[in-house]
């Protein structure tokens, strides 16, 4: 029996019928947003091409590519769409094999986890030097993989130069003759491979199937990290820390990470994507092109990111080097959390100072004084706070920042920062009702004693905030010229005093309200 108002044809069923189709869309995009995308993978020896054809594939300028060999070291992800279909590229460093070198094998073991997830392989060859013996071993380790896999011969930049291809032909693969920088050849390339690619998305229910329960996704802002610093810090091993994963590799030799590394991880119920960034240095202390690259690349991943964790080497304190790049941050308006890593080398070495020490004289004579106190028993909680004196006085500008002391490598600590980085994502997208605002302006803040001698007393008639992510509030003020450096910190000490923006940078903008509004305002006043 049908109920009332449920006829075909009525409201009520219209509206109905309208919900189960909603809720038939929202079941299918969580399934497809939840279903892996199959994975293209490139590889190829070094210097072929294949960071072009990643940023071709792409639509990005993801990969760095430069005439230098080796560039690419990480793995380095993103999608493409073609023909309606998404799928997800992965681009590797040069694979050289039996190489013994730390770096080049790290290169190998990192290819080694992309071609695991693999749908598709794509190895990528020269056709301008012809078919090389490290080819011809890169395809035999290619068959060992049992994934199906093509050849894309690279550089043919003609139809003349086609006949270039025609000794690939005998590894016994498909292969296609391409031109990755201007995108020759690419389509059939992409053809083949949705051809051989699984589908991602899962097939629909039946029609009058039954629909299971979904729930409603809540909307949560992805939360971006940009993890920057001087080389050699401990960038990666904080970026595997974070991910519990070993996705960029780490060694002792400054300068590894070349590319921007992100990974996108969910924690707590909050997304984040995490960008490692090559060491940024001086512009005179860059020489290749890809150093340069990198830096400019490093810059990038800051500028995109909502929090930056600036990373400071423990064991040598703040350098010049790292107050550049924090004023790099700072300017850039990201939230910024100090991490100083390798906190138990610090350690070590400061018990290692207070042995040296004591064996002196004057350490031996202290030690008489003192009551035969051990000068290894280091007091880390004093050590921590003289360290944190140490940095607020070489970073003034930061004094906000909130201040982190871990060790990436063995995870002590670490779990210290997913929560503060909460705090500060969250503080940086603050807004403050405007009738709060002004509220605390007149009844919690003495302008007067904020007011620097001989000068015309600051009046503050209005504030508003303008926009978040940085916070930036609009000031209407009885002065034209810009308020005193030592004013506006004054302000913004007493308004993180009310309000939270932790790690958050706070703007100010001033503007000058006009004499005739504030002599119209009291002329109907007194009417």
């Amino acid at each position: 029996m049908v109920k009332p108002g449920l006829q075909p044809g009525s409201a009520v069923y219209h509206a109905a019928d309208a919900r189960m189709r909603y809720i038939l869309k929202i079941q299918l995009q969580l399934e497809f947003m939840t279903a892996r995308l199959p994975s293209l993978v490139i590889v190829g020896r070094p210097n072929v091409g294949k960071s072009t054809l990643f940023n071709r594939l792409t639509g990005t300028r993801r990969s760095i590519v430069t005439s230098e060999p080796g560039i690419t070291r990480d793995r380095i992800y993103g999608k493409a769409e073609w023909r309606g279909k998404t799928l997800e590229v992965v681009d590797t460093g040069g694979i050289i094999p039996d190489e013994k070198a730390l770096i080049p094998q790290e290169i190998l073991r990192q290819a080694q986890v992309a071609i695991k997830g693999a749908a598709l392989l794509v190895l990528v060859v020269d056709s301008q030097a012809g078919l090389t013996p490290l080819d011809e071993e890169l395809a035999r380790l290619m068959r060992t993989t049992g994934k199906p896999f093509v050849l894309a011969v690279n550089k043919v930049d003609s139809p003349s130069q086609e006949a270039n291809a025609a000794p690939f032909h005998s590894l016994g693969v498909p292969v296609f003759p391409i031109t990755a920088e201007h995108g020759t050849g690419v389509d059939d390339l992409l053809d083949h491979a949705l051809a051989q690619l699984p589908r991602a998305t899962p097939s629909p229910p039946a029609t009058g199937a039954a629909l299971p329960p979904v729930e409603l996704p809540t909307e949560s802002a992805l939360i971006e990290v940009a993890i920057i610093g001087r080389p050699n810090v401990g960038k990666s091993t904080l970026l595997n820390q974070l991910v519990d994963e070993e996705r960029s590799i780490v060694s002792p030799i400054p300068g590894t990470t070349m590319d921007n590394v992100d990974r996108e991880i969910t924690r707590g119920g909050r997304d984040y994507r995490f960008v490692d960034t090559a060491g940024i240095r001086r512009k005179g202390k860059t020489k290749l092109v890809a150093e340069k690259l990198s830096v400019v690349m490093a810059r990038r991943g800051l500028e995109r990111s909502d929090v930056a964790l600036l990373v400071i080497d423990g064991e040598q304190g703040v350098t010049q080097g790292d107050a550049t790049i924090a004023g790099y941050a700072e300017q850039s308006g990201r939230s910024i959390i100090l991490v100083v890593n390798k906190w138990d080398l610090a350690l070590a070495a400061a018990r290692e100072a207070a042995l040296s020490d004591a064996a002196t004289a004057k350490g031996k004579s202290r030690q008489s004084l003192s009551e035969n106190r051990d000068p290894a028993n280091i007091d880390p909680g004093k050590l921590m706070s003289d360290y944190e004196n140490m940095i607020r006085a070489k970073l003034k500008f930061l004094s906000y920042a909130p201040i982190v002391f871990l060790s990436a490598k063995t995870g002590h600590r670490a779990e210290k920062l997913l929560p503060l980085i909460n705090q500060c994502a969250d503080a940086r997208r603050r807004r403050i009702p405007t009738p709060a605002l002004n509220d605390w302006l007149r009844q919690e803040v003495d302008l007067q004693r904020g007011s620097t001698p001989k000068s015309r007393p600051v009046r503050i008639y209005y504030v508003t905030q303008a926009k978040t992510a940085p916070p930036t509030f609009l000031l209407f003020t009885n002065q034209k010229t810009p308020l005193h450096f030592s004013y506006a910190r004054f302000l913004e000490n007493q308004l993180r005093a009310k309000f939270d923006f932790t790690g958050t940078p706070v703007r100010f903008v001033q503007r000058l309200r006009k004499r005739e509004k504030r002599a119209r305002t009291s002329s109907r006043d007194d009417q």
